[in-house]
């Protein structure tokens, strides 16, 4: 501030006429006009001449170069020409996605879904809960709903649990629509399907179940995946 004052103070007449070509000084110009006690009558005529040679400046490079501006313009129109188009390419290849997913969805074998406070009345009859999240496992204080187990989705192939018959089997996740639970699910009744388990997914997931303030638990020490650590 001070280097600029003292500048102002030695070229104020000079800054003034060119202040609008010169960014940040432009702004500072005024105000250092003002605290610097410079006449209102000078910063006045000499920001109005400022003014006039910026206006003029540019009305002449646009007058003398008008033909070359006008093939600019007309190469900025067709580029915006083509940016829109190509835009709306895109928007029609989103939506042309979303309409295959959502007849892939239909496609697919519907799965059972129950609601929260249906799963916690039937887990005291001894049904079984489990919580197929492919992520939040590795933050200590995660939480799960209180007596779930966990099933990774991605080793189903792997091992899977010893479902009794006797009481549904019931899948959670977090999830954009269960997407995670209704994946498992389908797997899930197609590799048991002669087992005769019966599978279903609760509705809105974790979020649900403690929205309908059912109880839920701390993730034990030994179901959590410890990250590795730099430093």
């Amino acid at each position: 501030m001070l280097r600029s004052a003292d500048s102002f103070y030695r070229r104020g007449s000079k800054l003034l006429v060119v202040a609008k070509f010169i960014p940040g000084i432009n702004t500072m110009a005024p105000p250092l006009a003002g605290s610097m006690q410079m006449r209102f009558l000078s910063f006045l005529q000499l920001d109005l001449i400022g003014a006039a040679l910026y206006i003029g400046l540019y009305f002449g490079i646009g007058f003398f170069f008008s033909d070359a501006l006008h093939a600019v313009t007309q190469g900025y129109r067709a580029f915006g020409r083509l940016m829109g188009g190509v835009g709306i390419v895109l928007i029609g290849v989103y939506f042309g996605v979303r309409f295959w997913l959502l007849i892939k969805e239909k496609a697919q074998p519907p799965v059972v879904y129950a609601f929260p406070l249906e799963v916690a009345e039937t887990s005291l009859a001894g049904a079984q809960i489990y919580d197929v999240r492919s992520h939040g496992y590795f933050d200590a204080n995660a939480v799960r709903i209180k007596g779930s187990k966990r099933l990774d989705p991605h080793a189903l192939n792997q091992s899977t649990p010893d479902f009794t018959t006797q009481q549904p089997v019931y899948l959670y996740c977090t999830c954009v629509r269960e997407a995670t639970s209704r994946r498992v699910a389908r797997e899930l009744e197609i590799k048991l399907k002669e087992a005769g388990v019966r599978i279903a997914v609760i509705k809105g997931g974790l979020s649900a179940w403690r929205k309908a303030g059912l109880p839920t638990e701390v993730v034990p020490r030994d179901d959590v995946t410890a990250l590795p650590l730099f430093g």
